[in-house]
């Protein structure tokens, strides 16, 4: 089994983890993904039977995490 983990810190990690929270309730072949949030870091967890499961399933949740945290910021600069 082939693990990574990535902790996000910042502003953004509470909405980032957010965001993320529904999509690991989906199978996604060969890959378990969970996310979590313990005071200020959010922890994203993927684990995978191979390592092409791993890269697949860790590029969809790191552009999914900067997505939701550049709608963040867009969000907020657009409110100033």
């Amino acid at each position: 089994m082939r693990r990574a983990e990535i902790v996000l810190t910042g502003g953004n990690a509470e909405l980032v983890q957010k965001a993320l929270a529904p999509e690991t309730g989906r199978e996604i072949p060969r890959t378990k993904v969970s996310v979590l949030k313990d005071g200020e870091r959010t922890t994203l967890t993927i684990e995978a039977e191979d390592t092409s499961a791993l890269r697949a399933a860790l590029n969809s949740y790191v552009r999914w995490a900067a997505l939701a945290s550049a709608v963040d910021d867009e969000v907020k600069s657009n409110e100033r």
